[in-house]
């Protein structure tokens, strides 16, 4: 497996996948397609005959089961990467026997992983992990879960002892921008439960997630000669900090963990005469994430009110806790986590801190927990990957698959 899924991996990263918030089209950009079309190939030359990608990017293929009366179970990963970081020419690096120590990512350009910085590094001493030359992002998320899926799935082919019922795999385009569930069919899927390969460090397994909704705050100011100003001109930018301010200190991303919820400027934009705000607001309680939103609107409004309108704002609700609909079948969590006892790695059930397209399919009727990838560092630079962890993932697919055949 080992070989396998390193080389899958190192392949995917050569595809340049970034999702475009800005392009309203399904897929976001032209790379997805380019990648989708070459894993439909690679699913056919497995024998995955129905390997197919739709007009909007979606991946679909089955493994058929080789054993009745077993539910079909399908899993998931997405085709994009993060827009923050550039995903282009990635040049991937495989240090052995990692030393736990300082990674020097690209000493031409002085770029370093400092285990400081990112003390979860230690974690990793003795494992072999991939990294970057420092001036993109891996893409580990989520081409990690990809490469985990099918090395799993081509396990399973050339192991047919191993009973599992009918397998699905999904592949969906622009995750990262949250519209990859938008046009994912849970019929023509055909799974009745699935899993998400999103997650990060060996052992995660989620099955609650923030509620998400995101806001757009756009301020008119007023310009003039800065010479002639006073009581003509409305600073917007001036506005836009004291918005700011308005939301604690202690509840932003930097200063929350595990389950509080957090207000979070993401893109503040403009000058004198108008400017945009660009808010999510996250809470993993659903009564929690309405006072908030109720705070976010209030405090907008009073602002509005102090500068005679010229603050407007729009607010809508993303994605909510996938918990509400997995807890009451639990029994496929408790699945997943004896796959992973089984395979030797112990489970860490935490709640996600963000949302992944298996949240807003368990709303569409199709429950999907999440499952490590053993990535570390998203969206970054400095983000990198275990080998042992992915191995474990691949295992952990396996296994799950055999235990549903065993119920």
């Amino acid at each position: 497996m080992e070989q396998k899924v390193v080389e899958r991996l190192l392949k995917y990263v050569s595809f340049h996948t970034t999702s475009d918030s800005k392009n309203e089209n399904c897929p976001s950009s032209e790379g997805q397609i380019v990648f989708a079309e070459y894993l439909v190939d690679e699913l056919k030359s497995l024998g995955l005959e129905d390997a197919s990608v739709d007009k909007n990017c979606y991946v679909m293929a089955t493994l058929k089961g080789n054993t009745d009366g077993v539910d079909t179970i399908g899993f998931v990963s997405h085709l994009d990467t993060n827009e923050d970081v550039s995903g282009k020419d990635i040049k991937p690096r495989l240090i052995k026997n990692y030393d736990g120590k300082d990674i020097v990512l690209n000493e031409e350009l002085n770029i370093v992983t400092y285990v400081a910085d990112y003390p979860e590094l230690q974690e990793l001493k003795g494992d072999d992990i991939i990294v970057t030359d420092g001036t993109t992002l891996l893409g580990a998320d989520d081409k990690a879960g990809i490469a985990e899926i099918i090395t799993a799935i081509e396990y399973l082919i050339e192991h047919p002892e191993i009973k599992h019922g009918d397998i699905k795999l999904g592949f969906t385009p622009d995750e990262e921008i949250g519209s990859g569930a938008d046009h994912f069919d849970v019929e023509k899927f055909g799974a009745k439960y699935a899993y998400t390969l999103d997650g990060a460090i060996c052992g995660e397994l989620q099955y609650e997630n923030f509620n998400a909704a995101n806001a757009t705050i756009t301020i008119q100011g007023r310009n003039v000669h800065p010479g002639t100003a006073k009581n003509k001109m409305v600073n917007a930018l001036h506005i836009a900090a004291e918005i700011s301010e308005l939301f604690p200190t202690s509840e932003r991303p930097e200063t929350t963990e595990g389950y509080e919820g957090f207000y979070h400027l993401n893109v503040l934009n403009g000058n004198v005469e108008k400017a945009t705000m660009e808010y999510i607001i996250r809470d993993h309680s659903k009564e929690k994430y309405e006072e908030r939103k109720a705070f976010f609107k209030k405090s907008v409004e009073d602002t509005s009110k102090k500068y005679n309108g010229r603050v407007e704002y729009q607010l809508d609700d993303v994605y909510f806790n996938m918990r509400e609909k997995v807890e009451p079948i639990k029994f496929i969590v408790d699945i997943a986590e004896e796959a992973m006892k089984e395979s030797d790695v112990k489970p860490l059930l935490v709640p996600i801190r963000g949302g992944t397209d298996g949240a807003r399919l368990s709303f569409m009727g199709l429950p999907c927990p999440n499952i490590f990838t053993g990535g570390l560092n998203f969206h970054s630079k400095n983000e990198c990957v275990s080998v042992n962890a992915m191995v474990k993932a691949s295992q952990v697919i396996v296994k799950i698959a055999e235990k549903f055949a065993q119920r």
